[in-house]
């Protein structure tokens, strides 16, 4: 059997995923890549539901109790808090890529800079972005948890596995 670390992310626990999410959480947030309560962290589980980080809690402070788990269109499955304010989001994304198994939305200062200021990692600007990471487009601006943030990525999504949202942050 493979170590847990490299077992495809279907194949582990929703317990095993609780605790990852809380362990990239605290990751992100010791970076200040999620300030405050912004950010959110989702993994696909099996059976068409979705494991992700509440709305209104620090990704720093959550305990695994605290995962709130929908279906794949967004209704609560189960957990006492509220999910993501973006879940609509992320619902879009593994509905659009069927390999995608889990997201990361942070606020990663530089990214966060860029995406403000319009600019995509496209170009040598900085070519370590781009030769680690491809291109990553701007998507337009669309309000934060709206479905014009959603209608705004989707043209990118088959295409990319990273990307700026204009004016607000990063989503992978």
């Amino acid at each position: 059997m493979l170590p847990e670390a490299i077992i495809p992310g279907n194949a582990k626990t929703e317990d095993t995923h609780r605790r990852e999410i809380c362990t990239a959480g605290r990751w992100i947030h010791a970076r200040h890549f999620a300030p405050a309560t912004d950010g959110n962290i989702s993994v696909r589980l099996e059976g068409s539901r979705v494991l992700t980080t509440p709305t209104c809690l620090s990704k720093g402070m959550m305990t695994p109790d605290d995962l709130v788990v929908t279906d794949l269109e967004g209704r609560r499955l189960s957990g006492a808090r509220p999910p993501s304010t973006e879940i609509a989001m992320h619902l879009l994304i593994y509905r659009v890529r069927p390999d995608i198994h889990a997201i990361c939305h942070a606020h990663p200062p530089i990214a966060t800079g860029f995406a403000a200021a319009g600019v995509p990692l496209d170009k040598a600007i900085l070519s370590e972005a781009v030769f680690s990471l491809g291109c990553v487009p701007l998507a337009p601006y669309g309000t934060p948890g709206t479905t014009e943030l959603c209608d705004s990525i989707e043209p990118l999504l088959r295409n990319y596995d990273a990307m700026l949202l204009a004016n607000h942050v990063a989503v992978t």
